[in-house]
């Protein structure tokens, strides 16, 4: 099924923002759409003041800190977020107490949750993952403290991070921007890394859901060492380099094939 012309330019955003820059060709290329499509879509990004034009390409406004809109990361990739989502569940346990990040992959698996029977207890600090549980059946969800971050619907600072030091929970589902074999896994912003931070330490298993945008990708803020996350569910080639540093770890590395 071809993209529309929404999820392609998320698409392209994410892409020239991870990578830095991006030639037209090589993006019509991937995106199977005319190098004029290309540039169009260039030009709209350009008056979003996310990307800027040069010959023959674009680059990224920003550095590693650039983190494109919850919507533009909600659009791109939905299917694949769906597929990790399912499969991320099937690692969770009837009557568990999980803690779901905040971000547009653990939102996914807040969605697949639905209808399951899992009876789960939910700690959160995503207002989206609450509202999107909140009348599901035997499921008990607690939010964290802290203030709310405009867009993503999260809730970071003191009150958020210190609130997890009081629960002991069996799982931590978290969503990354970056996940590197060497550089380990990375996020754009430091107060939603710091959230992340303390989520971890208060689980026994930490289950780390990324598409295959998000593996070689190094951003702003380190997150957590290959080994000390648990699991990792990607769309990612097996093969792909930036998952051998967690399979040496000992980590548990699934790659979903796509559908």
């Amino acid at each position: 099924m071809a993209m529309d012309a929404h999820e392609r330019r998320a698409r392209v955003e994410q892409r020239v923002l991870a990578d830095g820059e991006a030639e037209f060709r090589t993006l019509a290329l991937e995106f199977d759409v005319s190098e004029m499509t290309i540039r169009r879509d260039i030009e709209l990004l350009e008056e979003k003041g996310s990307v800027r034009r040069v010959v023959g390409g674009a680059i990224a406004s920003r550095g590693k800190s650039a983190e494109p809109t919850f919507t533009s990361r909600a659009l791109t990739g939905a299917r694949e977020k769906a597929h990790i989502a399912a499969a991320a569940v099937e690692l969770l346990e009837p009557g568990e107490t999980v803690v779901l990040d905040s971000g547009s992959t653990v939102l996914a698996v807040a969605r697949a949750i639905k209808g399951r029977g899992l009876g789960l207890t939910i700690i959160t600090p995503s207002i989206l993952v609450a509202l999107e549980l909140h009348d599901e059946p035997n499921t008990k969800i607690v939010m964290t403290g802290g203030m709310v971050r405009p867009g993503e619907l999260s809730l970071i600072g003191a009150p958020s991070v210190a609130s997890f030091a009081q629960y002991n929970c069996d799982v931590f589902v978290m969503g990354v921007a970056g996940v590197d074999g060497k550089r380990g896994l990375s996020d754009y912003n430091g107060e939603e890394g710091a959230v992340k931070k303390a989520a971890m330490k208060t689980a026994d298993r930490v289950i780390v859901v990324a598409d295959a945008s998000k593996l070689g990708r190094v951003q702003l803020m380190n997150v957590a060492a290959p080994g000390e996350i648990t699991a990792l569910v990607t769309d990612g080639d097996p093969e792909d380099t930036a998952l051998s540093g967690f399979r040496a770890a000992g980590v548990e590395v699934r790659c979903i094939p796509a559908r």
